[in-house]
């Protein structure tokens, strides 16, 4: 099975969607799919954010994307190397999210047919 790994380092609208775009695209074809947050990257995945993310005429809204997502199966990961220096705590990510750090995305990265940075 081919893989994608996709590094969610901003919440800006523009580089937020993307992602989750790209990764259901890879979803819909059965690629294994990680995403990996990291920085403002964590905003996305924080209880009560993604409602505050709009990207105008996207096709979903972006809880939408994260559910679907997840429903297919995506794996999501939170940095915990970037914890201290944003102020997120475990208890502060969407259901669904686990904890990784750094060496959790270069082992992913360096398995993966796709690496996507955001």
């Amino acid at each position: 099975m081919a893989k994608m790994v996709i590094f969610c380092g901003s919440d800006s609208p523009e580089k937020a969607y993307p992602p989750f775009m790209l990764g259901l695209g890879g979803l819909a074809i059965d690629m294994d799919v990680m995403y990996f947050f990291t920085l403002s990257g964590l905003n996305i995945i924080k209880k009560g954010n993604a409602e505050n993310i709009v990207l105008p005429n996207a096709p979903m809204s972006l809880p939408e994307f994260i559910q679907k997502a997840q429903e297919l199966g995506a794996r999501m990961v939170a940095c915990s190397a970037a914890f201290p220096m944003t102020g997120v705590t475990e208890e502060d990510l969407i259901e669904g999210v686990t904890i990784g750090g750094v060496a959790t995305f270069v082992s992913e990265a360096d398995e993966a047919d796709i690496v996507l940075t955001f």
